[in-house]
């Protein structure tokens, strides 16, 4: 039972550093992402629609977004999904195919980006401590109930703390990778 508790937190926490890794990929930094658009939606025969299912995303050039849809005849409206999207870039759309020119950052936006980076990692790292509080609550329950002594316990809560600091130390990653790829730009 402790280890089923140890293993869940662990779960959690990779689902926590996903979630991240997925949120900061919506941040514009100034280069070309196909994630940008990840959540566009069309609304395509009246129904919303990702727009990562309706056209191939690529990247033709490193500040170049092309969207190529399967269906031509949603070219158009492809078009006004991104327009009122709040990605502030604007389409140039050729007939055939939308191409998005991403601008490049100025000094101060790159800051606060890189600030943005920063909350968003400690958010994650907040949901981490609390998945620690759970699992460590639900550890001394066991052991109260005696399903587990009180050696077991403290082996048990060094293990639960190396996992959270493993999952810390690959969130700073993570949150370092993305300010870098800001910076740089």
């Amino acid at each position: 039972m402790a280890n089923e508790t140890i293993e869940h937190a662990k779960q959690t926490m990779i689902k926590t550093e996903e979630a991240l890794s997925r949120e900061l990929g919506n941040i514009r930094a100034g280069r070309a992402n196909g994630s940008l658009l990840n959540r566009i939606t069309v609304d395509y025969y009246g129904a919303p629609t990702p727009l990562n299912q309706l056209a191939a995303i690529t990247v033709p050039e490193a500040r170049v977004l092309m969207v190529t849809p399967y269906d031509k005849g949603a070219l158009k409206d492809i078009e006004a999904a991104i327009n009122m999207s709040d990605l502030g870039i604007n389409p140039a759309n050729d007939g055939s195919v939308i191409r998005l020119v991403i601008p490049q950052l100025t000094g101060e936006r790159r800051k606060e980006l890189a600030k943005e980076v920063g909350k968003y990692a400690e958010n994650a790292k907040i949901a981490v401590r609390n998945i620690r509080r759970d699992a460590l609550d639900s550890l001394k329950k066991q052991q109260k109930a005696a399903e587990i002594t009180e050696d077991e316990l403290h082996k048990f809560e060094k293990d639960v703390q190396k996992v959270t600091d493993d999952a810390t130390k690959r969130i700073d990653e993570i949150a370092a990778a993305k300010e870098k790829e800001i910076t740089e730009g």
